[in-house]
């Protein structure tokens, strides 16, 4: 078989420059497929670890919901637990404050009864005294007419008679109505309070609670003085304004007070009402006394 004749002349064989740049192509081609390769191998292993992150993120967000939502539970529990504890101790103090209420009206209404009894008697001893005078001036009238050298005696032993009874009656009367009923430091109306030796000696002859006078002096001022069953500290005094401080201990506590004369401090010792009643102020001195009841109120 015999060759193909063209009718143009065959195209010349490549060159060693187009076989170079050929090789070159190819090579840059594969070094792009390489590098893309790679590429591609980065970005998957970011997005492996991008997705761990994102798990390790989201685990700590729902570890942190958890907590803060233990947390705020056991916040409102103790809140709720304070709010119940507020509420008991306000309930027993209401309590406590009407009890102490109730048994300050009952003391007040007890010491008003027998304070009008005590008056009905004083009004029968004074009646009685006033018969038996009577009685002894008409005995003195019918002596007179048998015995008239004695008539002047006699009767100024009875002047004297009636002007004694009229001066003890009327310092009797006296001391009664300078015996005053003061309103407390506690708000409390005290029974009566003495501002006086005289008038002290009547709040005790009638028998209803204990005085015990007493005297403070400040050059101590560490220790306390024993009065009754309580203790006191004086601290400061002024004697121009009447005005005093002290610290006051009884049942293990001890209580700052601060008042003017004549003015009761009223406190408690277990249920029973106390009243120290300071009369005279001077420089580091106070005087006075502690009024407590007869029969202690039992807890």
């Amino acid at each position: 078989m015999s060759a193909p004749h063209y009718p143009y002349p065959a195209p010349p064989p490549p060159d060693d420059k187009s076989k170079t740049m050929t090789a070159i192509a190819v090579g840059g081609v594969v070094a792009s497929l390489a590098f893309s390769a790679f590429l591609l191998f980065q970005i998957h292993d970011l997005s492996l670890e991008t997705a761990k992150n994102r798990e390790m993120m989201q685990n700590e967000i729902d570890t942190l919901k958890e907590n803060t939502t233990v947390t705020t539970a056991t916040q409102r529990k103790h809140v709720d637990d304070l709010r119940e504890e507020l509420d008991a101790k306000t309930r027993a103090a209401n309590q406590a404050a009407s009890n102490a209420k109730k048994e300050a009206l009952s003391y007040a209404d007890q010491q008003a009864e027998k304070l009008e009894a005590e008056n009905r008697r004083t009004a029968d001893s004074v009646n009685k005294v006033n018969t038996d005078l009577s009685g002894a001036i008409s005995n003195v009238k019918q002596s007179a007419d048998t015995a008239n050298a004695k008539l002047a005696d006699v009767g100024t032993d009875v002047n004297g008679v009636k002007s004694d009874l009229a001066s003890t009656k009327n310092d009797l009367q006296q001391t009664k109505s300078d015996l005053k009923k003061v309103t407390g430091d506690l708000g409390i109306t005290s029974g009566e309070v003495a501002t006086n030796g005289k008038e002290i000696d009547e709040l005790r002859k009638r028998g209803e609670r204990t005085i015990v006078e007493f005297h403070l002096d400040k050059k101590n001022k560490k220790e306390f003085q024993k009065v009754g069953d309580i203790s006191l500290l004086l601290k400061n005094t002024d004697p121009r304004k009447n005005a005093f401080e002290l610290e006051l201990k009884a049942d293990d506590k001890v209580t700052p007070k601060k008042n003017n004369i004549n003015v009761p401090l009223q406190f408690y010792v277990g249920k029973s009402l106390y009243e120290l009643v300071i009369n005279t102020v001077g420089k580091d001195t106070i005087a006075g006394y502690l009024s407590t009841p007869k029969y202690q109120a039992r807890n």
